[in-house]
């Protein structure tokens, strides 16, 4: 709940006060709480549901055989990656060579890790087999 109310701070304040500045109306104040209060709990929910996704996914693989810059990419590919993946990028992340890049991911698609994304516009990019 707090790590909510610390991302809505300034509508905090101002329901605050215009509820301590209104009158004995608390109404606002307390739909304003219960949504904050909703809110956290999917953010709480979807927190949760990455933590068993990511746990499950290691579980499944975890006899594999990883290099170090495998096991980085997966775990930020697993928690907070957005857009697409290109070897580009793997590349920029692990500070590696495209060409590295690309075997490490082509290793991962053999393992039946990663995938090519459905989706590719002018270049490919990957994603997880979840």
């Amino acid at each position: 709940m707090s790590a909510q109310i610390l991302k809505q701070r300034n509508d905090y304040y101002k329901i605050l006060e215009r509820t301590q500045k209104g009158g004995k109306d608390i109404t606002n104040w307390l739909v304003w709480f219960l949504q904050t209060i909703e809110q956290s709990f999917v953010a709480a929910q979807e927190t949760t549901y990455k933590i068993i996704s990511k746990l499950s996914f290691w579980q499944v693989h975890r006899q594999r055989a990883l290099n170090d810059r495998q096991v980085k990419m997966l775990n930020i590919l697993l928690t907070d990656f957005y857009g697409k993946l290109t070897t580009k990028k793997w590349a920029t992340i692990t500070k590696c060579s495209i060409d590295t890049a690309l075997r490490d991911i082509n290793d991962l698609i053999r393992k039946g890790m990663m995938q090519k994304s459905v989706e590719s516009g002018r270049s490919t990019s990957y994603e997880l087999v979840l």
